[in-house]
């Protein structure tokens, strides 16, 4: 936006330069006398002179006023001294960074979206009191993470849309069997549907031993995915959990 600013200076500088330089005229042939010649150039006043006594060519008077003369002087100054200084804008970028993260508690996370495991920087407002609501405001990557130096891809650089989007679902949402729409339930039903779901599932596909008699205790009925919008802890909770009910399939979003 700076830079457009100033080049449209620039442009309108050389455009009352181009006002100031006087235009080169071209003989011209005509029939008319001497006499009415220089009659003719007197009467265009402002505008040409006749020969001077020594014979030297009529030339051009500029009619500018002394307000354009003045915004032209200006324009041409600052376009010599932009273009001597350039364009450094990193200080005013640290400047709004510094300014929008301003009073902001930092927090070192991983990104959760693939098995990369790149180190971010999540910042909050808010004390986490009982008048305050704590709210992500910016998230980066982390500098001093030996994975990723503090660079980001497209989907961890919008990393704070899991946690800040106005489409995130906040409520569980079920459908009965046979029915065509979902409906909100509260958290006590949905976990009570899945424990039971869970666990009929587990019963029916629960195998102890193998054909050779080994012991194995692994669950053959129930496979699962890993989100790839869940925290790195979270996703360490839910494969011990899973592995100590005997899943053996078990994969994660991020390989799909």
């Amino acid at each position: 936006m700076l830079v457009g600013s100033a080049l449209h200076r620039i442009h309108r500088a050389e455009q009352m330069l181009a006002v100031c330089r006087p235009t080169p005229t071209l003989p011209i042939i005509s029939a008319v006398s001497p006499a009415a010649s220089e009659s003719a150039m007197s009467a265009n006043e402002g505008t040409m002179t006749k020969n001077d006594d020594d014979g030297h060519p009529p030339t051009m008077t500029l009619d500018i006023s002394r307000r354009d003369l003045l915004k032209a002087s200006a324009l041409a100054g600052g376009a010599t001294l932009v273009s001597a200084l350039g364009f450094d804008l990193k200080p005013a970028y640290a400047a709004a960074r510094e300014l929008k993260i301003s009073n902001a508690r930092e927090f070192k996370t991983v990104c959760p979206y693939c098995a990369v495991g790149c180190g971010a920087i999540a910042y909050v407002h808010g004390s986490g009191g009982l008048n305050t609501v704590n709210s992500i405001i910016h998230v980066e990557g982390d500098p001093d993470s030996p994975i990723n130096g503090g660079t980001l891809c497209p989907k961890g650089a919008a990393q704070m849309q899991l946690a800040m989007s106005p489409r995130l679902q906040k409520s569980p949402l079920y459908r009965e069997a046979g029915a065509s729409e979902w409906t909100e339930v509260d958290w006590d039903f949905a976990m009570d549907w899945f424990a039971r779901k869970f666990k009929d599932s587990r019963d029916a596909s629960f195998v102890e031993r193998d054909e050779d008699g080994r012991t194995v205790n692994r669950c053959e009925g129930i496979g699962w995915v890993g989100s790839a919008t869940v925290a790195n802890e979270d996703a360490y909770l839910i494969t011990k959990t899973m592995r100590a009910m005997g899943l053996v399939y078990i994969d994660h979003q991020a390989r799909i």
